[in-house]
C-alpha cells in the first residue's frame, strides 16, 4: 500500500535548461509531518550526499526561505521552478508499507541529485504553513543525515519508534492507532474511561505468555496496551 507519493519533474541531464515541477502528490502531513514528511525527507537524504560543495549550501539557504514561506525568485540553485511539465522527464518516489513494512521507493533513473532535492523542497514549501515548520525539521536532519536512507532513518525521523506501518500510525495519528489497538472502530473517537479500562483488563489477560503467547511477542504487546491505554484515558 502506497502511504505517501511525489512525482518531480525535472529537466534531462542534458537539457540547455535547468527545470523543476511537480506532478502528483500524496503527502499526508496532518499531523506533522507524517508519512508525506518521511517521504520528503528521505528523499532528501537519498540524494544529498551527491550534491556538489557549492550547491549545498544554497539548498540550507533555500530550505530556510521556504519554511519561511517567503517568495523564491527564479531560477535559483541553478535550477527554475515552473508549473509547466512539457519536455520535461519524470521521477516518482514512493513511501510503501509491505507486510507491516515502511518501505522507500526512489527512483533514481533520471534526473541529478540536486533536482530530487529541489522537487521534495518545493513540495514541502506548498505545504500549510501549520505543517510546514515540522515536516522542514524532519528535512533539516535528512540533508546531513550520514548514513543510508534505511530503517534507522525511519527511526530517526519517527522519534526512535520501529519503522513500521503500526508505528507510524501510532506517530502520524496516535489516537486512531490507539483505538486500533484496542479494537474499537476507529471513527469510534469518544470511548468512556470504564470501557477503555475494561477493554484493557480483557486484553491484557489474553496478551499474557500463560495463554500461549511467545514471550517476546507477549512484552510488545502488554506495552501497545499501556500506551494506547494512556493516550485513549487522556483524551476520553
Amino acid at each position: 500500500m502506497i502511504v505517501a507519493e511525489l512525482e518531480i519533474h525535472h529537466s534531462r541531464p542534458i537539457a540547455p535548461t535547468r527545470r523543476i515541477a511537480l506532478g502528483i502528490s500524496h503527502l499526508p502531513v496532518d499531523p506533522a509531518p507524517g508519512a508525506g514528511g518521511l517521504l520528503l525527507a528521505g528523499i532528501v537524504a537519498r540524494h544529498a550526499r551527491n550534491v556538489e560543495g557549492d550547491l549545498r549550501e544554497d539548498l540550507v539557504w533555500l530550505i530556510e526561505d521556504l519554511a519561511a514561506g517567503r517568495r523564491i525568485p527564479q531560477p535559483r540553485v541553478r535550477h527554475r521552478f515552473q508549473t509547466d511539465r512539457v519536455g520535461l522527464s519524470q521521477s516518482t518516489h514512493r513511501l510503501r508499507s509491505m507486510d507491516g513494512e515502511l518501505i522507500f521507493e526512489f527512483d533514481d533513473e533520471s534526473g541529478r541529485p540536486v533536482q530530487q532535492i529541489l522537487g521534495a523542497l518545493y513540495a514541502a514549501g506548498r505545504l500549510a504553513p501549520e505543517f510546514r515548520g515540522d515536516v522542514f525539521d524532519a528535512i533539516r536532519n535528512a540533508i546531513v543525515w550520514p548514513g543510508e536512507v534505511d530503517d534507522r532513518f525511519i527511526s530517526e525521523v519517527m522519534g526512535g519508534r520501529a519503522p513500521t506501518a503500526a508505528a507510524l500510525m501510532a506517530w502520524n495519528d496516535p489516537t486512531a492507532w490507539a483505538l486500533e489497538v484496542f479494537g474499537f472502530d476507529i471513527d469510534e473517537r469518544e470511548v468512556s474511561k470504564r470501557n477503555v479500562q475494561k477493554r484493557f483488563r480483557t486484553l491484557l489477560r489474553d496478551a499474557h505468555p500463560d495463554h500461549g503467547h511467545d514471550a517476546d511477542d507477549a512484552a510488545q504487546r502488554i506495552a501497545d496496551l499501556t500506551e494506547a491505554r494512556r493516550i485513549l484515558l487522556a483524551t476520553a
